[in-house]
């Protein structure tokens, strides 16, 4: 019960279902994050935290770059099932293809944008 609590916690933000919205499209570091959403580093980086504890992402390093993607192999179904509604929920919304647009355009970029890997 407590893993769907905090599924549930780490679904009821505005931030965190945007950051969702661009990782159901591909893998992101945290500057791409922060770019297309606008965002702070701090605020990114939290946010990415908070999904990852509940399970829906997983993370890989790569160079300089921690890289966040949903992790749909290793979700409890019921996670998997939540990320779905997410996604469709999301499909036609304005904010979101913003994000996704802007997605487009975000950069990894050099040392500033390194992230100590998710717990």
């Amino acid at each position: 019960m407590r893993d769907l609590i905090r599924a549930s916690k780490a679904l009821s933000d505005g931030t965190r279902l945007r950051i969702l919205n661009l990782l159901l499209r591909r893998e992101c570091c945290v500057c791409e994050v922060m770019q297309a959403l606008d965002i702070s580093q701090t605020r990114a980086s939290r946010n990415l935290g908070i999904l990852y504890e509940a399970g829906f992402l997983k993370s890989r390093r790569e160079a300089l770059w921690t890289l966040y993607s949903v992790d749909r192999e290793g979700m409890k179904d019921y996670a998997a099932d939540l990320v779905e509604v997410v996604g469709k929920a999301l499909a036609g919304n304005e904010q979101a293809a913003l994000d996704r647009e802007r997605l487009k355009g975000a950069k990894r970029v050099g040392a500033g944008c390194v992230e100590t890997p998710a717990r």
